[in-house]
């Protein structure tokens, strides 16, 4: 312990350590940095629906899915020559209502009576594939449709650009959703979203999930 206490007091070995603390400051504040401006752009560049079951029951749980498939049929009717995300959601926002009556009605023509409570807003979602592209967990600007007491579990999509597809078992994103997201993001961020298997790309979205998982990048205000 004394030999260590006396290597510290070398003056060359405190300059060595302030130099490695000052680095790993430096390292950390550029990463947050790197993620916060990368997490903001993916999220200004896709508007996402949030569907929660009443409940888990197989039953609460394939109405949701009849729910959401409606409510993709009718969002891809209305927003199909959108170019942008502000586009998208002033569309919903203006039909808001009309989600909610088409969400209402296939809860009926399926024999429940539950109430919907929709929402536009910026929420949590947790890290998603769709296919080939995968958005980092993080806030995200969404519509969300709640049923009746809405303690089933989540299902989450991007309605623009439109990435909801049903059949997710295929993995196949259509070309022009892509290019609808290529569009609003940097070569770089449009890496990080989509398959890539390059080394780099995939340690700078760790580094993206790692500061959104953990807080330091919050909602929107």
């Amino acid at each position: 312990m004394k030999n260590l206490l006396n290597l510290f007091k070398n003056p060359k070995v405190k300059m060595v350590i302030i130099l490695i603390f000052l680095l790993f400051i430096y390292t950390t504040v550029c990463a947050f940095s790197y993620a916060q401006n990368v997490s903001s752009d993916i999220a200004e560049s896709v508007f996402r629906l949030h569907v929660i079951a009443n409940s888990d029951s197989k039953e609460d749980q394939d109405l949701k899915y009849k729910v959401r498939d409606n409510l993709i049929s009718y969002m891809n009717n209305i927003c199909n020559n959108c170019n942008n995300k502000e586009e998208a959601i002033n569309l919903v926002t203006k039909h808001k209502e009309d989600f909610k009556e088409i969400a209402l009605n296939t809860i009926k023509d399926n024999g429940y009576s539950y109430d919907v409570n929709i929402s536009i807003g910026n929420f949590q979602f947790p890290t998603k594939d769709y296919g080939d592209i995968s958005l980092p967990s993080g806030y995200y600007d969404a519509l969300r449709v709640e049923i009746g007491e809405a303690k089933g579990q989540n299902w989450w999509c991007v309605m623009f650009p439109p990435l909801c597809f049903v059949d997710i078992t295929s993995g196949v994103v259509p070309e022009d959703s892509k290019e609808q997201l290529e569009d609003n993001l940097s070569e770089e961020e449009f890496a990080l979203v989509s398959e890539d298997s390059d080394p780099q790309i995939k340690f700078k979205f760790k580094i993206l999930e790692f500061f959104n998982e953990n807080g330091f990048i919050t909602a929107k205000k």
